[in-house]
């Protein structure tokens, strides 16, 4: 069954689970049993040691030598969960995110500015979308809580800024990543017009799809567009004062009945997060320059640098200074304790989520899903819709699969070649569709991990923010297929991309209207 279109059945069985039940661990729970048994011939013994041996090298796995050591990168993702967890538990208790609210309230006066200033911060926090997405999370909540904006909006804004911006930032983990499969492209096919930074570079207007995000993020916040499901949450959200359906449970990073300080300032919420952006940032540039052989440069380290590491100590900093913030309130003792277990606890529901996400991944993975799905590209089409099919091929793979980076590393490469074959002038288009088609499919897929870790950051329920996201992604990914056509027939991307955000802008100005949240009830000042 591996490598056919068998191999479909896990994934479509479990986002279909998703979608009917709304219940994540068991839809994804169900998916991976389904697959273990295919992998085994539905040998129940079998698949049960498949499923522990996968979740074994989750945390554990063995080097050349046969030894058994720590699968640092899972390991310390959860555990930048953790510290961020208490970290913001801690914060809140000590009365920073309060403080924060109350005077970034009384200066930010209106929604549409509290929704432009978390936009604005992830777009400016490109460095990586995992670190993106928790730590702009962090900051606007309270803001975005004030000024009743739903926890789904707020998971929609802050994922729809983070993989874009990254997938179009040369310096961010992501853009060093892509310019490393690049150059391998490039040296494969003997291209020496321009070298990986350049086309990576020549390739950013080029990806139509992260640019129509970004446009319809900005478009939504300024005209109030609410599509579908979005629309309820935000007329409960203005209407209410509720920001989270009361009816959902287990909301990954919400920090409930905490303690809180009248004795917080808003330093106790901003010099915690600037020492995290700082220490991680240092973290990344020098785990980057440690791993840099020969010329150590800024696009070697990020290139180099290693992600989650990064993530840890820069945890490690902030939950420092977090600390010293804390002490110096003269809590009561017995409140750091419970800082520390709120904290964890808050951060258990995503942690879940994501073991169940990495399982599933890898049952996938063997069972060929992504091959089969690459398998039906070939290069015996018309040489027009190239960008646009491997746009949709690849979106579709990172939506079943729930890997951007996965969908880069086997849709690049068969991009590269088809178009080598065929015509070389395509390269780059047929590059750019498949980066924008991954970042589309992780946009639309439940078990992706950064979807995971911005309903964590934004302290939304997991399925509010898929459902309430897809119907913005899929409107940004039929006017990038509009602007994909244009740009494989004519190879203008002025023209394709002029026209594409001509699309966004009347689409836009005709849903302004449609979308509209009705206020029933006057906003407290």
């Amino acid at each position: 069954m591996e490598n056919t279109i068998y191999s479909l059945i896990p994934p479509l069985l479990a986002l279909l689970m998703v979608a009917l039940t709304r219940r994540v661990l068991l839809s994804l729970g169900t998916g991976i049993v389904v697959g273990a048994l295919m992998l085994n011939n539905f040998d129940i013994v079998a698949s049960g040691m498949k499923i522990f041996e996968i979740l074994r090298s989750l945390f554990v796995v063995q080097n050349d030598a046969g030894a058994w050591e720590v699968n640092t990168w899972n390991v310390f993702i959860l555990l930048f969960l953790l510290l961020l967890g208490i970290m913001t538990s801690l914060i809140a208790i000590a009365g920073g995110s309060r403080a924060f609210g109350e005077w970034a309230i009384k200066r930010v006066k209106t929604r549409v500015g509290a929704q432009i200033l978390t936009i604005v911060l992830g777009i400016i926090i490109f460095i990586d979308d995992y670190f993106n997405s928790l730590a702009v999370g962090n900051v606007s909540r309270p803001l975005t809580d004030r000024h009743r904006i739903s926890r789904a909006k707020l998971a929609y804004y802050i994922d729809s800024t983070a993989a874009p911006v990254c997938v179009i930032s040369p310096v961010s983990s992501w853009g060093a990543y892509i310019i490393g499969l690049i150059g391998s492209i490039l040296a494969t096919h003997e291209v020496a017009d321009y070298g990986a930074l350049e086309a990576f570079i020549r390739m950013i207007p080029m990806n139509i799809y992260a640019l129509a995000a970004l446009l319809l993020v900005f478009a939504t916040a300024l005209f109030n567009i609410n599509l579908f499901s979005m629309k309820t949450h935000e007329e409960r959200a203005i209407n209410e004062g509720q920001v989270l359906d009361p009816d959902n449970k287990a909301v990954p990073g919400e920090q409930t009945g905490l303690p809180e300080s009248d004795r917080g300032k808003v330093g106790d919420l901003i010099w915690p997060i600037i020492a995290l952006i700082v220490g991680t940032v240092a973290a990344m540039l020098y785990t980057g320059a440690q791993a840099t052989d020969g010329d150590v440069t800024l696009l070697s380290m990020f290139e180099n640098t290693d992600v989650a590491k990064s993530l840890v100590y820069g945890g490690l900093f902030g939950l420092a200074v977090t600390v010293v913030l804390f002490l110096m309130k003269q809590l009561p003792g017995k409140h750091f304790g419970i800082g520390i277990w709120k904290g964890i606890q808050s951060m258990l529901p995503a942690i879940y989520i994501l073991i169940f996400a990495w399982v599933i991944v890898a049952i996938i993975d063997e069972i060929g899903t992504g091959k089969y799905l690459a398998g039906i590209v070939d290069g015996n089409i018309n040489l027009a819709f190239l960008p646009v099919l491997l746009f949709l091929i690849a979106g579709i793979m990172a939506f079943a699969t729930g890997t951007s980076w996965g969908t880069f590393g086997v849709m690049l490469p068969i991009a590269g070649e088809i178009a080598a074959a065929t015509d070389i002038t395509y390269l780059l288009p047929v590059l750019a569709a498949v980066l924008a088609g991954s970042v589309f499919g992780d946009h639309c897929s439940p078990i992706s991990d950064t979807t995971i870790l911005s309903s964590t950051g934004a302290g939304s329920n997991h399925i509010d923010h898929v459902m309430t996201q897809l119907p913005y992604a899929i409107l940004a990914a039929i006017i990038s297929s509009i602007g994909f056509l244009i740009l494989g027939f004519t190879q203008s991307i002025a023209l394709s991309l002029v026209i594409s955000i001509a699309l966004m802008v009347g689409v836009a100005l005709i849903l302004r209207n449609m979308s509209a949240v009705k206020v029933d009830a006057p906003m407290e000042k």
